[in-house]
């Protein structure tokens, strides 16, 4: 059985991660002063991997609700590093998928971790959150499997072949490390991709709604509403030479989906192209906080509008490019903040098992609510959720769970106003939607499939501020 760096085999050192009463071990959550002052002017290395994650055909896509892969647009990719010199090696990972959910998250992590001679704690994997790609649910998937051989939310082997995907592309990185001796961060405007989701009426509830997609002239002309409009880029460097640039950006990332094709969306798309004209860097593109933000207002979703949105998001990544000023690396540093989600009031055990089981239900509800139902056993089992962050001179990359949403990121940014902050979300899905307090009254659709009760907004956004404590 594999071992880890600790010596134990895999499933003892998921345990430990999943121990909350074991605070000391792998989930110390808060910035450690000696772990910080190990850091100071550190001597760091990085060593960039990327492996295919493309469903096989007939795998189910977001979560088995919409039609199963029938072929393939483009390829879906895992891109991540491994950052060594900042304590034990970190691990941060970007992956063309519309979520991972709980256990299987902490699964993704560990195997990550044991690859890179670290631990599960010290590992961000976020997910990209494209909708023609897997949304995966280990625990769901056991449980529909024990109810209803005919349900699936994914395929456990290919789960499991992406762990060892994952695994062997770490080693092979690790053999070739190259020394970071610069760091930079900027940011540019995107034009006309991004707008909010609601809007609220005269009597403080949702009066409209516009999704990822509209044809309708009245959603046309809404205003673009909260958005964060910028794209902001953290790269490393080796002298001159830029190796790793991370791009992060505030929109659900789709322009059409349904159609059984798998597809990286326009955001993968912008990034490959920018990958193509820059191989000697890898290029990671993050989805930050975006639970009510997508780009209803300049899609209509249809192939054209899905060229143009790429192109938008391909102009921005150069013009952020261009903005990057390299600074010599002085400090670098990780925290953590485990917190443990809050579960809604009307997950019922119960009556989820009966949604499951009936078989009058439309597929997604009947594979949703075991999805619910794997989170609600794990808020009993008070298992944590690891926000993270890494910080390297003046700059911070956040990682936040699920589809949390925007106001989350822009707290972030106004809480270290000294720092560039940017924010990577859809890390540990099991949440789902994470609205702030003020819309759980208003209503709407993410409220309505919120898998966590409105104390969330205090706890989430308490451990935001502990991980950005530096």
């Amino acid at each position: 059985m594999t071992q880890t760096p600790t010596g134990l085999d895999r499933r003892q050192f998921m345990q430990q991660s999943l121990d909350v009463g074991g605070m000391s071990g792998a989930l110390t959550g808060l910035p450690v002063a000696a772990e910080l002052l190990a850091a100071e002017k550190p001597a760091l290395e990085i060593a960039p991997f990327r492996f295919d994650v493309s469903p096989p055909e007939g795998h189910p896509l977001c979560g088995g609700w919409i039609k199963p892969v029938v072929g393939y647009d483009d390829r879906l990719e895992a891109i991540g590093f491994v950052l060594r010199g900042a304590g034990a090696p970190v691990v941060i990972c970007a992956v063309d998928w519309t979520g991972i959910l709980n256990r299987g998250h902490l699964e993704w992590r560990t195997v990550l971790a044991q690859a890179a001679g670290t631990t599960p704690n010290r590992v961000a994997v976020q997910c990209v959150h494209q909708h023609n790609a897997p949304f995966v649910c280990p625990a769901a998937e056991a449980y529909l499997q024990s109810v209803d051989s005919s349900l699936t939310c994914m395929m456990p082997d290919f789960f499991a072949q992406c762990l060892d995907r994952g695994a062997k592309a770490i080693t092979t990185a690790l053999r070739e490390p190259r020394p970071v001796t610069h760091v930079a961060h900027g940011q540019a405007k995107v034009e006309r991709v991004a707008s909010n989701r609601r809007f609220i009426g005269p009597d403080g509830k949702l009066s409209d709604w516009r999704g990822s997609a509209s044809r309708k002239p009245e959603h046309k002309a809404l205003p673009e509403g909260l958005i964060d409009p910028f794209l902001k880029t953290v790269a490393f460097y080796h002298g001159e030479q830029r190796l790793v640039a991370c791009h992060y950006y505030a929109t659900h990332p789709m322009s059409y989906y349904g159609d059984g094709r798998v597809c990286s969306e326009f955001v993968g798309l912008a990034r490959k192209r920018r990958q193509q004209e820059d191989p000697s860097c890898t290029h990671i593109y993050f989805t930050g906080a975006s639970g009510n933000i997508a780009a209803g207002k300049y899609n209509d979703g249809t192939p054209e509008a899905r060229v143009q949105l790429t192109e938008r998001m391909y102009a921005a990544l150069v013009a952020s490019d261009q903005a990057l000023k390299p600074q010599p690396v002085v400090s670098a540093s990780w925290t953590t903040a485990p917190i443990v989600p809050p579960c809604a009031t009307q997950l019922v055990a119960d009556e989820l098992a009966e949604k499951v089981a009936n078989k009058q239900n439309a597929l997604a509800n009947r594979i949703r609510p075991a999805m619910m139902l794997s989170f609600l056993r794990r808020c009993e089992a008070q298992t944590p959720i690891i926000l993270s962050g890494l910080h390297v001179n003046d700059a911070s990359l956040v990682h936040l769970p699920a589809e949390s949403f925007l106001e989350y990121q822009l707290r972030a940014q106004q809480a270290r106003q000294d720092r560039f902050v940017a924010v990577a979300a859809y890390g540990d899905g099991g949440p789902w939607y994470i609205p702030i307090r003020e819309a759980y009254p208003q209503g709407g659709y993410e409220v309505s499939v919120a898998n966590c009760d409105p104390a969330m907004d205090e706890i989430l956004t308490g451990g935001i501020q502990r991980v950005l404590q530096v």
